[in-house]
């Protein structure tokens, strides 16, 4: 995994500064700037507040993120969790700011945080406003040293965790790869879940949390970043505005100290319980995230996990031993650690794969890394860093992760240092630090001769960026305000003489950016019965082979394009940039129209489905979702929308034959019926041509017609599904209601809903997360089909199973509340500005735009089609809303499932509240 993947992988570091350059004319009194990287610069308040500027005019969105330096490392004894808890905290408000989340949804700001090791960061996207920045970066100075740590907030907020925790309790590879890690951290923080532990959740003492905040939450530990369609000027002005009044802290900030000792021999961790999957895993220490070895690191890591051309992949699941084999590197502040491992069906030998698992990793000496794969590895890395580089909003975050690390200048040093690294630097990084001695693995073999690998300290990382300046700045976009009048304005429509429909919207991206999605429709009902499982698997072989490339092949091909590439029987999607857009396009052609279906990836394939079908067996949330769709949906078996069970899922599999697969190809694949979008920077002509020349003579051999979609008359249901030795357990329920959405009813339907259980701030939301914090994620959605009377209703929330009964309890309170007396006319306003922004702000998204476009084709519409929803849903009333509502869902018919351990909790006799 490269840096940039690593969103729960962070570091603090208070590092030395950077010789300050000149204060610039210009700059707003107390504000200094410190230095420029390609297009980010760095400056610098009084108070210690560093602030980075990244401008992107290309989109019309702002993003704020303020990352504090700060993450469970820095818990003492009995504090495991703490730095979750308090992000959980902050979003509850300050003296001046008591509804944060409202505040922000009201204006349509997209919000979220995250606690890892060594960071806690705060972040929202918004349309682009200086009203709204000024306002956000308000909340944000306010809540930096103002929040309100209540008592009565934590008591909340801690069954809310308690149930996120209870819900990573549910998985066995989450919960595997905890116990590695404890085991293969005696002492440093790193080995500790950064959830933390129960019983800290349950008893965190609210002095200790404070104390906690006031530590850590200054300006002098934080960094605040910007991006995106700004003024710079303006927004270093609001920043000083609104923390630059902040008071220099006074406290001195406690460094940890804590080494973790050269591991002097193989570790052994068993994990025993419920489930339906055989792991093993093998993790190994590795240097801080700054340290010169790191590159070679990465590297490793990457020749090893790829699919399918990593080696690890080739030994263990080509070869029939696994299913599936991973990798992945955590680049922390200090010593860090790489994990690997492997899934496997219960009928397969655990032992055989240790053995082989652990072959690769640990003989590099006898099997030593080439150029050849190192170049492929170093070119898949790069290309993360060169797109991320391009998108203004992803840079923020990864900008934000490197901050944590030690610098945020350390993602161009990073990526400079992957330039260098030869084969012979990754090949003694795995010698090095892939050795026996150094593994914690489920099994423990003691050793006469320990052979010890030394972690490196922490480098001199200020000294390492003394003077650095990186590469040329990426490329700035246009200026383009997505609303819907816009979009239209610039849209170009074609059909092709073969009968493909185009959508080209064309515009100058960040670092020249692309997307493009293809659809195709294929078949019609009596065609396609009993072909769906066939079909399915059709479709997940396309990108398998070709005629003239493997497997491999293709994704080196695709990398070296930089591009991002999705492909099953109903089309695709690209991203990559302008240059290799007609060269990914022919690539993509290629693997729709010359599939060459493998046999020993079919076997691969086969394998990894069926193990995917034994992962389901006992997950409360699949089983639950599973038994509603099946309720809601009785087509006969052999309907292509009929839902299998996962016994029948998995009878099917076992019997199909590549030639089954082989004809359904034969018999449906084509672009007779077939649509393609374009957003991004890109030649309109050129793209016609091409797509003309690529798709033109591809005919489909069977007649295409939609399948009809209907609602079915069922009773509703009230069932239990028990899921022995799970902490967490799932309610879903569901109601079909005759809907299409260009109903006059369908916008109330769907604001009464945003207000009910579809956002973040919503009432289900408030009551059974915020007030009585019984559930991590609960909600309600609605969805209405384009062609044909159906639609759904239904609600969905995660608890602990003691809680059940206060759950559907609070749950039907406020759908019945809702029904029955409506909504406020200050929640119908608060609710419609919330519901229009979040619209404005995923039309900035240009892989959100085409895939509209590709719909809009399919459906006849164009973009005022949007302009008109948003017109109505701006005009709606309180009174409309609820009559729509009483008018179209009835609650009483919704069926519910639970699935859950509640026999298991009825049996210790633990039932009851918390």
């Amino acid at each position: 995994m490269s840096l940039l993947r690593l969103l729960a992988a962070l570091t603090l570091l208070v590092p030395a500064l950077a010789p300050a350059a000149p204060a610039d004319a210009g700059l707003p009194a107390g504000v200094k700037r410190v230095t420029s990287v390609e297009g980010v610069t760095e400056y610098r308040l009084a108070n210690g507040l560093k602030i980075l500027l990244i401008p992107d005019p290309s989109i019309d969105t702002v993003t704020v993120n303020v990352t504090y330096l700060v993450g469970s490392r820095h818990e003492g004894y009995g504090e495991t969790g703490m730095a979750h808890l308090l992000e959980h905290l902050m979003f509850r408000g300050t003296k001046r700011f008591p509804g944060i989340k409202a505040d922000f949804q009201q204006r349509g700001v997209r919000y979220n945080g995250s606690t890892s090791f060594d960071r806690t960061n705060y972040f929202g996207t918004f349309p682009a406003s200086e009203k709204t920045l000024d306002f956000v970066l308000d909340v944000e100075a306010d809540r930096m040293v103002n929040a309100s740590i209540a008592r009565k907030d934590l008591d909340a907020e801690m069954t809310v965790v308690r149930n996120e925790f209870e819900s990573g309790e549910n998985s066995a590879s989450n919960v595997l790869r905890e116990r590695v890690a404890a085991s293969a951290f005696l002492w440093h923080n790193y080995g500790h879940a950064i959830i933390g532990a129960r019983s800290d959740i349950e008893n965190m003492p609210i002095d200790r949390l404070r104390a906690f905040y006031r530590q850590y939450y200054q300006p002098d530990n934080a960094v605040l970043l910007i991006s995106g369609k700004l003024g710079e000027g303006a927004a270093l002005r609001l920043a000083q505005k609104h923390f630059g009044k902040i008071a220099n802290p006074t406290r001195k900030l406690r460094a940890t100290y804590t080494v973790e000792p050269t591991q002097d021999g193989e570790r052994t961790v068993t994990l025993r319980r419920a489930g339906d999957v055989q792991i093993v895993s093998a993790l190994y220490h590795m240097p801080p995230g700054t340290h010169p070895d790191y590159a070679a690191v990465d590297l490793l890591v990457a020749l090893l996990n790829h699919v399918p051309s990593g080696r690890l992949h080739k030994a263990l699941v080509e070869t029939g031993l696994a299913s599936s084999a991973f990798g992945s590197e955590r680049q922390l502040h200090e010593a860090g650690f790489a994990y690997f491992g492997a899934n496997l069906r219960q009928d397969a030998s655990i032992d055989t794969a240790r053995d082989v698992l652990l072959e690769v990793l640990e003989r590099f000496a006898s099997r030593p890394a080439t150029d050849e794969e190192v170049e492929r590895a170093r070119t898949r890395l790069l290309n993360d860093i060169e797109l991320t580089l391009a998108d203004s909003r992803e840079l923020t975050m990864a900008l934000s992760e490197c901050a944590g690390i030690g610098d945020w200048r350390l993602l161009f040093l990073h990526r400079d240092r992957l330039k260098k690294v030869k084969a012979a630097d990754v090949q003694a990084a795995a010698t090095r630090y892939l050795k026996p001695a150094n593994r914690t693995l489920g099994m423990f073999l003691p050793t006469q001769s320990p052979d010890r690998a030394e972690i490196p300290a922490v480098p001199d990382l200020a000294a390492a960026l003394k003077d650095y300046r990186g590469s040329d700045a990426v490329a700035q976009g246009e200026t383009f305000n997505p609303t819907p009048a816009n979009i239209e304005a610039r849209v170009i429509r074609k059909t092709l003489p073969g009968g493909m429909r185009l959508a080209l919207l064309p515009k100058k991206t960040r670092g020249g950016t692309v997307v493009a999605q293809l659809a195709l429709q294929w078949g019609d009902e009596k065609s396609k019965l009993n072909r769906a499982a066939a079909c399915g698997v059709t479709s997940g072989m396309l990108l398998r082979g070709t005629r003239k490339n493997s497997r491999e092949q293709l994704r080196n091909r695709f990398d070296r394009l930089k591009a991002s590439v999705a492909v099953d029987g109903d089309g695709g999607s690209v991203e990559t940039v302008r240059e290799n857009l007609p060269e990914t396009l022919r690539l993509m052609a290629e693997v729709l129209r010359q599939p060459s279906f493998p046999p020993d990836e079919f076997e691969q394939l086969r394998r990894a489905s069926l193990t995917g079908i034994d992962t389901q067996r006992s997950d409360p949330g699949a089983l639950a979702g599973l038994a509603l769709t099946r309720h809601l949906n009785p087509y006969p078996p052999a309907h292509w929308l009929y839902t299998t069970t996962l016994e029948e899922r998995s009878a099917r599999l076992k019997t199909l034959s590549l030639d089954d697969v082989r004809r359904c190809y034969a018999d449906f694949y084509g672009a007779s019926d077939s649509e393609l979008s374009v957003v991004g920077d890109f030649d309109p002509d050129q793209i016609t041509r091409l797509a003309q020349e690529l798709f033109g003579d591809w005919k489909s051999p069977h007649a295409y017609a939609r399948i009809p979609l209907q609602v079915a008359e069922v009773a509703p249901v009230d069932d239990v599904i028990e899921t022995p030795d799970k902490a967490n357990a799932v309610l879903r329920a569901g109601v079909l209601i005759k809907l299409r959405d260009d109903d006059p009813d369908y916008p109330a339907l769907i604001l009464g809903n945003y207000i009910l259980g579809g956002s973040s701030d919503s009432r289900l939301v408030r009551r059974v997360r915020e007030k009585e914090g019984l559930s991590y994620s609960v909600g309600s959605f609605l969805s209405a089909d384009s062609f044909y009377q159906r639609g759904a209703f239904g609600v969905f929330a995660i608890y602990a199973p003691q809680n059940r009964a206060r759950v559907e309890a609070a749950v039907k309170e406020e759908i019945g509340k809702a029904f029955a007396e409506g909504f406020a006319a200050q929640e119908i306003e608060a609710g419609k500005k919330g519901l229009l922004q979040a619209r404005q702000l995923a039309r900035s998204s240009d892989a959100t735009v085409a895939g509209r476009l590709v719909s809009y084709l399919v459906l006849g519409r164009t973009f005022a089609w949007d302009e008109e929803l948003e017109r109505r849903i701006a005009a709606l009333t309180p009174q409309a809303v609820v009559e729509a509502m009483q008018r179209r869902i009835d609650p009483a018919k919704l069926s519910v499932i639970k699935a859950g351990d509640f026999a298991g909790i009825a049996a210790a006799g633990a039932g009851g509240a918390n």
